[in-house]
């Protein structure tokens, strides 16, 4: 009678045993249609994912009518507000990365809207469906040259971060003379109003008369640095452009209001320099106009 009860009990108890991996089915597959929030909304240019995470903690988002905590994840049919207003993060989800090469002509503003009526380097880019252009550090109004804009926040957020240190070279026009010794003051370093600061590399680029053309490289993207560091060692600037911005080189034939978009290949080692992982990859937009990114000569005057 035993033996009858047991046998009596075991389909049930191997039924029991087969349907018992179903919730974790149901957890993982609700893992994978999620992604944390910072995530989300800083590869659709929102913000970074740093700012996020410190909009998280002032209470500045809410899910579902519920304040978002660290951690929190969305999902399908999730509602979101950032600061009462209706973000529609889903949009963000298939958005693939995009980054132009832009020319900056002198006299245009990198901001997207001046009081001054100024011209602004926005409205010389195309048009996003989803999502917005994110400027890469900045160029005053009177410095020209390569200035790279994206749509993936996390990614704008890395390539300008101090700790990344990135390298920026640039052509400079200087007027008259420059001793070797204060070239190699330039190089050790001189005191700032915020702080020490430095040329890594300084090369002469020829010249004739009074103008002398020079390569120069700075690791921080602090305002109008270049122009300052001259500036303290009393030598004037009359032409400043960016030609480089760590492995992207302005294209030689790209001219100023133009723009070149990185290819699929491009974008690739762009990531890979930044130490982020590419989402899946997609065609990139043709680029217009087409340019090959070879090393940008200043023209001599």
């Amino acid at each position: 009678m035993n033996s009858k009860k047991q046998a009596n009990r075991s389909p049930k108890q191997t039924s029991d045993k087969k349907s018992a991996p179903a919730p974790k089915k149901a957890e993982a597959h609700q893992a994978a249609d999620s992604e944390r929030i910072q995530k989300v909304l800083a590869r659709g240019g929102v913000g970074s994912r740093r700012e996020i995470e410190r909009w998280i903690d002032e209470g500045r988002l809410k899910l579902n009518g519920e304040t978002v905590t660290l951690g929190t994840r969305l999902k399908t049919g999730d509602h979101l507000l950032i600061n009462g207003r209706v973000v529609h993060w889903e949009k963000f989800t298939q958005q693939p990365t995009r980054v132009l090469l832009y020319h900056k002509p002198t006299g245009e503003v990198v901001t997207r809207r001046d009081p001054e009526g100024r011209p602004v380097i926005f409205t010389q880019l195309p048009k996003l469906e989803t999502g917005r252009w994110i400027a890469v550090g900045r160029l005053d109004i009177n410095t020209s040259g390569l200035l790279l804009a994206t749509n993936n926040g996390e990614l704008a957020n890395r390539l300008m971060h101090p700790s990344t240190e990135v390298e920026r070279e640039y052509a400079v026009r200087i007027l008259g003379e420059v001793p070797d010794a204060t070239l190699e003051k330039l190089k050790q370093g001189v005191e700032l109003e915020d702080g020490m600061a430095k040329f890594n590399d300084i090369r002469f680029a020829g010249g004739e008369g009074a103008n002398k053309w020079y390569y120069v490289t700075v690791s921080e993207g602090r305002n109008r640095l270049v122009r300052r560091l001259w500036e303290s060692q009393q030598v004037t600037v009359s032409r400043l452009m960016r030609v480089r911005y760590g492995p992207i080189v302005l294209p030689e034939r790209l001219k100023a209001h133009s723009f070149y978009e990185l290819n699929d290949k491009e974008l690739d080692l762009l990531f890979e320099f930044a130490g982020l992982e590419r989402e899946s990859s997609v065609p990139a937009m043709a680029a217009s106009p087409k340019a090959k990114p070879n090393r940008h000569k200043p023209k001599r005057s």
